[in-house]
């Protein structure tokens, strides 16, 4: 059995040098016993055999680099066995995700990943006052030893002030111009607090939400482990403890509507053109008020009854409105025409329209790809928009999506927050916003579609709900 020692156990630059040295020497894995530098100098490697040094793949290395980080013992006998493995005829081995090996180091490589972002996530430097100014100390107690791989982050983020950042392994500090890592410390070397963790405290509790506290989902991604580091930790029970109370008073209290003189489609000046609907829409076809006619295929006009009482107002046209000259019969339209039928309300009593007339895309290769209509496209388009509500004179306006939510209720509308309930407009008129059934379309993941499109037809059964006038 041939004993080899690392001064440093996760260094790559040393694991490397000594694992080559033995392959090169023929010496099999089984004969190899790793150890650490603390238990003495290494057993004499076999001078090298004759014979071509094998390649190893760069992959290999990128998972070793980070596998050595893993608080593991066996790692270093478990890479020195996939290394020959790979030298020794298995090169495809890295890409069988079922072998012990191969998985066993993924695992690490996801321990250690999560581990470097908890670091990145709750480090809290302090402020403390030395003779040479002001230098920042923070103490954390990663699974892993993962200083020197997370250090380059904190250079970046805090380049321009001097900290240093303890754990139990080793150290890492930064003068301003040179990063350098040392022995591990203990808790005793580390501040217990400095004069901004009350300003700290005081913004964490003006920015907790009630309405979205998870407190299961809350300690998935801040273990209670770090809490004892975290200043405003101590802050987490009692607001977890009135987020129901504080809740149900948010709840209790009238929804508001932005602070705006005018919608934007009310905007004064805003030129209204004239005519019935029929010739407001015959009009529209010659809109040359923005370049995005030049491209598109025809102004998609919204349609309807004229004297419908809901106004739902979309986006833009897409690539089918383009060809067809009709709103809302690609697949959003589709989407939105399946969820007003499992909430019960026909479109044939809805007038559909888009906040912009035209379809504004890119081409890629065949494909037209939907573009969003800039500020002033949108603004071009506005008096349209204006004409069709004027004419109508519906009871309530639908709007699906951010850009016909913000046309309507002003910039400072926020749809997620504010969406799926009536609000009163200036005039008197009920207006109320939901997501863009688009938006549900490019949702990755089914559970999510599901559980979004669910939220969507909850939004769009509150037109059913309408009282009349």
């Amino acid at each position: 059995m041939l004993r080899v020692s690392l001064d440093d156990p996760s260094d790559l630059g040393e694991w490397r040098g000594k694992a080559r040295a033995l392959l090169l020497a023929g010496v099999e894995p089984i004969d190899v016993e790793w150890g650490g530098g603390l238990f003495g100098g290494d057993d004499a490697i076999p001078p090298p055999r004759e014979g071509t040094p094998p390649n190893v793949p760069r992959d290999f290395l990128n998972l070793a680099n980070t596998v050595l980080a893993h608080s593991d013992p066996r790692r270093h006998a478990v890479l020195y066995r996939m290394l020959w493995r790979l030298a020794h005829g298995e090169k495809g081995l890295l890409a069988i995700a079922t072998d012990d090996d191969v998985s066993w180091a993924h695992t690490c490589v996801k321990q250690v990943n999560r581990d470097m972002h908890k670091m990145k996530a709750f480090v809290r430097f302090r402020e403390v006052a030395v003779d040479e100014g002001t230098v920042y100390v923070a103490w954390f107690e990663p699974e892993h030893d993962i200083v020197t791989r997370v250090a380059p982050f904190f250079v970046r983020r805090f380049t321009g002030m001097r900290w240093s950042l303890l754990t139990p392994s080793r150290t890492a500090h930064w003068d301003g111009e040179k990063l350098s890592f040392g022995a591990g410390a203990s808790r005793a070397d580390a501040p217990s607090g400095d004069a901004l963790e009350d300003l700290w405290r005081t913004y964490y509790s003006s920015i907790f939400n009630p309405a979205r506290l998870k407190v299961d989902a809350m300690k998935r991604e801040m273990p209670v482990k770090y809490w004892k580091n975290l200043p405003e930790a101590s802050l987490i029970p009692e607001l977890v403890r009135d987020a129901l109370p504080r809740m149900q008073a948010m709840v209790a209290r009238d929804a508001t509507v932005p602070k705006k003189k005018f919608a934007p489609w009310q905007k004064a000046g805003t030129a209204v053109p004239a005519g019935s609907l029929a010739e407001l829409r015959q009009q529209a076809k010659d809109c040359r008020a923005c370049e995005l006619w030049r491209p598109a295929t025809q102004t998609v006009f919204g349609e309807g009854p004229d004297d419908a009482r809901i106004v739902v107002i979309g986006e833009q046209p897409g690539d089918q409105e383009d060809l067809a000259g009709k709103p809302f019969i690609g697949p959003a339209g589709k989407l939105f025409d399946q969820a007003l039928a499992d909430a019960g309300v026909p479109r044939a009593a809805l007038y559909v329209t888009n906040t912009v007339k035209h379809f504004k895309f890119e081409p890629r290769g065949k494909r037209r790809l939907h573009k969003r209509a800039n500020a002033e496209e949108q603004a071009a388009c506005r008096p349209w928009l204006a004409a069709e509500i004027d004419r109508i004179q519906p009871d309530a306006l639908v709007c699906l999506g951010a850009m016909a939510a913000q046309a309507i209720f002003g910039s400072a509308f926020r749809l997620m927050e504010q969406r799926g309930q009536w609000f009163t407009l200036a005039d008197g008129r009920k207006a109320m916003a939901t997501v863009h059934p688009s938006y549900l379309l490019r949702l990755p993941a089914q559970e999510d579609r599901d559980e979004a499109y669910a939220a969507f037809v909850h939004d769009i059964r509150l037109i059913g709900s309408l009282p009349p006038t």
